[in-house]
């Protein structure tokens, strides 16, 4: 039996149906603990800090019967759930096991879009014969995937990203689900409007006070009201409703069009050499992002947070773009002493480091910039040694101040 097919393309082809798969690995960070520590399973666990700050980066199924959740404050968890387990992230681990997760999808197929640590997008249109091929390519990457990482990976496949992903909500825990061809629009009709991916609290509440509650509802508005009213979010908002979504997968990684970091304290911090300490860091993690990314960044940002939730940001452009580790911070400091000199010295809540205006890196840099050459030279053998060794094989130093 062949693979079943649309009607006849513009040129006389017969155009496969396509089937788009979604791939989200379950609980990911708790999965991962729990492969580490097999205590853990069955009982409430919480992964995040501890601080007073701290939120919840993944909660496990057992938690979240009380309430938990992914983004919530630690302490709020804690007291919905006094009896769980919280543990520290590895971020190492999660890599690690997020690197052979996608290597199993891209065993499978050559198109496989990244979606994040835990999950993404493959295409299975065209993958074996038969009306169950697709079924059966996802059972083999669960299978597969299990078997390599030890981790359950819950799939939904439909006929578009949109469904596909909201099809793979619920499959879960350790699932599959897959619309059958040309049922997009019967599967989504029925369920919650929250559940339609880019609807927000805020478009939702809008949606709600129309009277509409499912998706169903979603796909039959009238679209000129929907773009007048939402402009082109809301244009295509009544065909994603429907389970139309053109989008393609895209095998190749997508271009960042900024990187940045930040971090929010424990507690307030007024040290300056503690705060320099974290720009250092900043500096290093935006600008091996930048490298990994081959990009370099005309423009640097500072954030600066005061206790009373005071934000001050700082830009500067730069007279070349910039991607070293030295100049970053170089930059970053010196956003730094302005503030400090215009706004006064206060204790910082949060400081955060950005790179924006992001090129290609084709940059020629001539003999006087050899300084700038040295600290990018080092800069890769620092990024090689990470990659080989992990993110903590490598530490580099920490004085006062970068040279001016």
């Amino acid at each position: 039996m062949n693979t079943p097919h649309n009607a006849d393309s513009a040129n006389g082809a017969p155009r496969l149906a396509r089937r788009i798969a979604h791939c989200d690995l379950d609980t990911f960070f708790v999965a991962v603990e729990r492969l580490r520590d097999p205590s853990l399973i069955g009982k409430p666990v919480l992964v995040g800090g501890t601080g007073p700050r701290s939120v919840v980066a993944t909660a496990s199924y057992e938690a979240r019967v009380f309430g938990c959740h992914s983004a919530q404050p630690m302490g709020q968890a804690l007291r919905l759930c006094p009896q769980a387990i919280v543990v520290s992230p590895d971020f190492n681990a999660y890599r690690s096991a997020s690197h052979e997760f996608h290597e199993v999808l891209h065993d499978a197929s050559p198109l496989v879009e990244s979606a994040g640590l835990d999950e993404a997008y493959i295409d299975l249109t065209g993958v074996g014969e038969g009306t169950t091929a697709a079924r059966e390519a996802g059972e083999a990457i669960r299978a597969a995937v299990k078997a390599r990482t030890g981790l359950a990976v819950s799939i939904g496949i439909a006929g578009s990203k949109t469904t596909a992903k909201v099809t793979s909500d619920r499959a879960k825990p350790d699932g599959l689900i897959e619309v059958p061809l040309g049922g997009d629009a019967e599967f989504l009709a029925p369920l919650p409007l929250r559940d339609l991916p880019f609807v927000g609290p805020k478009l939702a509440t809008v949606l709600q006070a129309a009277g509409v509650r499912t998706i169903g509802q979603v796909a039959s508005l009238d679209a000129a009201w929907l773009r007048q009213r939402f402009g082109t979010a809301g244009a295509s908002l009544a065909e994603r409703a429907r389970g139309i979504d053109r989008n393609e997968v895209r095998a190749l990684p997508r271009v960042p069009v900024s990187v940045s970091r930040e971090v929010t304290f424990g507690s307030d911090v007024t040290d300056l050499a503690e705060l320099m300490h974290v720009l250092r860091s900043h500096a290093d993690r935006v600008g091996g992002d930048l490298r990994r990314a081959g990009r370099r960044a005309r423009t640097v940002t500072l954030k600066v947070r005061w206790p009373d939730f005071t934000t001050v940001s700082r830009s500067r452009t730069a007279s070349r773009p910039v991607q070293s580790t030295a100049q970053l911070l170089e930059i970053g400091q010196a956003m730094l002493d302005e503030v400090f000199a215009s706004e006064g010295r206060h204790p910082v809540r949060l400081i955060g480091l950005g790179a924006t205006k992001l090129f290609e890196d084709v940059v020629q840099l001539g003999f006087e910039d050899a300084p700038v050459q040295r600290d990018e030279q080092l800069d890769k053998v620092v990024d090689e040694l990470r990659d080989r060794f992990g993110e903590g094989a490598v530490q580099r130093g920490r004085p006062g101040r970068t040279r001016r």
